[in-house]
């Protein structure tokens, strides 16, 4: 088994913990992305909220496809 083939291997394995952990932790997840949604709205008082809303809500279903 060359380099290559074990990195490969390597990163699906990285991959699928990681997954594994997103399920498990999505409910912490969500909050972490409307706790920094809510901080960008702070600091640019709400001049890209409605950005903000969109990106908040794409992670979150990228978390629920898991």
């Amino acid at each position: 088994m060359g380099i290559f083939s074990k990195a490969k291997n390597l990163a699906k394995d990285n991959a699928g913990k990681a997954r594994d952990l997103a399920r498990k932790n999505s409910d912490t997840i969500d909050k972490a992305v409307d706790k920094a949604g809510d901080l960008v709205d702070r600091k640019t008082q709400g001049e890209y909220a409605d950005k903000v809303d969109k990106v908040q809500k794409a992670a979150k279903d990228q978390t629920k496809k898991l």
